[in-house]
């Protein structure tokens, strides 16, 4: 299995700090935020990835990684965005590097505190479909953030609803996913949603209404430190207690 770090975006909801530089190298902790990922990566026993960004400031996550091997990372890839085109855009362009095996997909501003390697191991095992990562979220304000899932009598996704008004589950879908390679197909066969992009909600219904579909939930902490800068701040004080990427 090959990982995929997603590292784009405009950053617009952690401006003025994304001002001069992109997100994913704002500071958590004691470290740049990329590196949380890639740490979570690399311990779930994934040394090929490809790191995906854009913008102006895509040449400086050169200047800190170079060939990654300082981070555990055997071989590393970079990809270029060239516009907002949305997760599964972002995603499609790792079809050459990914070259028909499954891949692990993280978004690089998730930061967790266990390891997510049961979750990898386990899809490891049956490479086929689609598996996700859920994270239990008590507060209905913001669970209308996130991609959360409708399970059904005996606990199956039937559906994953973007942002909803009145969520299905008390589950958010976190931004890490393992893919078999069929991914890239079903990214080639999506339209642009309402706001122009590629969206990877619509990746996951589609492994959903095939049937494919697997989850796990994650134990502990989980933190989108790029959703606002209230979270940004609540990720860094988390870390900074108690550590992330725990075995």
């Amino acid at each position: 299995m090959k990982g995929v770090l997603l590292a784009g975006g405009t950053g617009s909801r952690l401006y003025p700090l994304t001002r001069i530089t992109n997100k994913h190298l704002l500071p958590i902790y004691d470290r740049p935020m990329v590196q949380w990922a890639i740490e979570a990566v690399v311990k779930a026993g994934i040394q090929d990835i490809m790191l995906v960004t854009g913008g102006t400031h895509a040449g400086e996550f050169l200047r800190l990684l170079g060939n990654g091997h300082e981070f555990g990372i055997d071989r590393l890839s970079y990809g270029y965005q060239e516009r907002p085109g949305g997760i599964a855009e972002a995603l499609g362009l790792a079809e050459r590097f990914a070259d028909g095996e499954p891949v692990l997909v993280m978004l690089a501003d998730n930061v967790v505190e266990q390891s997510i390697r049961p979750m990898v191991d386990a899809f490891g095992t049956h490479p086929e479909g689609a598996r996700i990562l859920l994270t239990r979220v008590e507060q209905p304000e913001h669970l209308r953030h996130l991609g959360v899932p409708e399970l059904d009598a005996e606990d199956r996704v039937v559906r994953i609803v973007e942002k909803p008004e009145d969520p299905p589950s008390r589950f958010g879908v976190t931004g890490i996913y393992c893919y078999d390679a069929g991914v890239f197909d079903v990214i080639k066969t999506l339209e642009p949603s309402g706001r122009g992009e590629l969206e990877i909600t619509d990746v996951n219904n589609h492994y959903v209404s095939t049937g494919a579909m697997r989850y796990d939930v994650l134990e502990g902490f989980w933190g989108d430190a790029g959703e606002s800068i209230d979270a940004y701040y609540a990720v860094n004080d988390f870390v900074r207690a108690y550590g992330a990427n725990k075995a």
